[in-house]
């Protein structure tokens, strides 16, 4: 029996302003929601070439040594540790990342190695942003909110934030990736490289989001479940 698949949407009848399209696209985010808390986008806005240049930049920065890495870690003032940084080694969460506020925030800290990686991360950045606030539109319809609701509630956008993350390989003793988890803001969007990884419970059991060319993962958040008294409900882990 074939494993379920995560709903994948057609995002470019929002684009071209195709009504028939955008209702049939509506109905499967929100039976997504409802039946996953998840769905993914293609035809998004996000070229995927520039998608692939951060992933093989990310790959590049990640297997510098730590004393190279290290040389872009966290201001102590940040809210969030922008830069790069590593799971606390008690952490049952194995990885290591790059996190980033919007482009211009004081408490973005680059890379200066590879070339070009500062540039492809604002890029990259700038066009989720866009991305996100289509499917944020998106969704408040689907809901049933108010107009402008989620863009209201989530008018400062200066918290927004990216991650490129690396999940170390596991060993006989200890596995990788996240602990089941929710996360806890609106909206999350996620690409995967070929390895993939994510997984999402669904009536108890854990359905691989298997990784596409061109497709994002859009993952519906603690804040809208809260919103929807937990009609919207997801767990996902990352191995």
């Amino acid at each position: 029996m074939a494993e379920p698949l995560i709903p994948t949407v057609d995002l470019s009848p929002f684009t071209k302003n195709d009504e028939d399209g955008k209702k049939k696209a509506m109905e499967v985010i929100t039976k997504a929601c409802s039946e996953y808390g998840f769905f993914q986008i293609v035809n998004h806005g996000v070229p995927i070439n520039l998608l692939q240049r951060a992933l093989e930049l990310s790959k590049v920065f990640f297997e510098y040594p730590s004393d190279e890495k290290l040389k872009s870690s966290p201001a102590s003032n940040a809210p969030l540790p922008a830069g790069y940084n590593t799971q606390p080694q008690q952490s049952p969460d194995k990885n290591e990342y790059l996190l980033m506020f919007p482009p211009g925030s004081t408490f973005n800290v680059f890379p200066q190695n590879p070339p070009d990686f500062k540039r492809v991360l604002e890029d990259v950045f700038s066009k989720l942003r866009e991305t996100g606030l289509l499917v944020e539109t998106i969704v408040n319809q689907c809901l049933g909110l108010p107009p402008n609701f989620l863009k209201e509630y989530n008018h400062d956008r200066s918290w927004d934030f990216m991650v490129a993350l690396r999940y170390f390989p596991a060993t006989e003793s200890e596995n990788n990736g996240l602990t089941e988890h929710e996360d806890s803001n609106c909206i999350s969007l996620v690409f995967q490289d070929e390895a993939g990884g994510l997984e999402v419970r669904k009536d108890g059991e854990w359905i691989p989001v298997i990784p596409a060319k061109g497709t994002l993962v859009v993952n519906i958040s603690d804040v809208i479940q809260v919103i929807q008294h937990h009609l919207f409900f997801f767990v996902i882990k990352v191995t």
